[in-house]
């Protein structure tokens, strides 16, 4: 018998936390946060982290667990991620993956093999070297020569997982787009319903724009502050998530405040759009428009339940 998994994502700002809070009351379930920026401790603002109150009584994973100077990446996810979800099933619950990576949830989802690439430092801090010297254009374009598909899914700026692809192309001698579609051909191992929560575009648009005028007046810039003061750099995986290194150069003086806003709202939005897109690439989802059931929770609830039940889940 293969054990239960849910799964529910979708882009920024769309509504999970308060929909998988309903789930995990319906289902017995806890939820293993699936975000690379919720994971850091100090970084509640920009990361939009849920709140202690908000929880409701439900237990949450990869939530405050490192601290910004430590690096966070899909190996380590699929680690921490793998031993909680067991700690779930002793319990006789259900484990949650809740967020919106969407490589993290897949290394999971098909236990992804990591094994066989172990990183080339040597290689890796070349490739660094050259993004600060020449800019992350330029690892981009090495990295449409040998694996023009992970070009088109991996955004320039991400340059963590641009070098990571060039690295197990120098490894391996075959692109990690390649690699990850035959992980991705892989079965499940296990019993799981993939949920994406979408709503218009104009809606979900318009719920990033609020949701950084919020973190503006909550203290983003302050929370920032604080963050380089205990040595925080812009070059640590933390301070690569969104809004972190936007307000970063705003304390440099390169942006007027207005702009820095404005900045982070596009980039998040654009964040919004490749996540669907990388959602719409996946198999086997199971896509919760939360406009066709009347943006009602309760509904929205209803219908994910008779799923898990038609798929024997709960």
């Amino acid at each position: 018998m293969k054990k239960p998994l849910i799964i529910l994502a979708g882009p920024t700002a769309v509504g999970k936390t308060e929909t998988s809070i309903g789930l995990a009351k319906a289902v017995s379930g806890e939820i293993i946060s699936a975000d690379s920026m919720q994971v850091y401790r100090h970084m509640d603002i920009g990361s939009a982290k849920i709140k202690p109150e908000e929880m409701q009584g439900i237990n949450h994973y990869l939530i405050d667990e490192l601290e910004p100077e430590e690096e966070f990446n899909v190996v380590l996810f699929q680690t921490l991620a793998k031993k909680y979800m067991e700690e779930i099933y002793a319990k006789g619950k259900i484990p949650i993956l809740v967020g919106g990576t969407g490589f993290y949830i897949q290394s999971v989802l098909y236990d992804i093999d990591f094994t066989n690439t172990d990183a080339d430092n040597s290689y890796r801090m070349e490739l660094e070297q050259l993004a600060k010297e020449k800019g992350p254009l330029v690892l981009h374009e090495m990295l449409r020569k040998v694996d023009e598909k992970s070009a088109e899914e991996i955004h320039a700026n991400n340059k963590k997982r641009v070098i990571r692809a060039l690295e197990y192309y120098k490894q391996t001698g075959k692109p990690i787009s390649e690699h990850n579609e035959e992980e991705r051909a892989k079965k499940s191992p296990y019993n799981f319903a993939y949920f994406v929560l979408n709503d218009e575009r104009a809606t979900v648009y318009d719920r990033i724009n609020k949701r950084v005028d919020i973190m503006f007046a909550e203290g983003l810039i302050s929370e920032v502050e604080q963050l380089m003061s205990r040595g925080c750099k812009r070059e640590m995986v933390s301070m690569q998530g969104l809004g972190y290194k936007e307000v970063i150069d705003y304390l440099e003086g390169k942006y007027t405040l207005e702009e820095t806003r404005e900045m982070i709202q596009k980039e998040t939005r654009h964040f919004a759009k490749r996540q669907l897109t990388w959602f719409r690439r996946e198999e086997d989802v199971i896509w919760i428009n939360k406009n066709e059931l009347e943006h009602s929770n309760e509904k929205i609830l209803q219908y994910m339940t008779e799923c898990l039940q038609d798929r024997k889940i709960i």
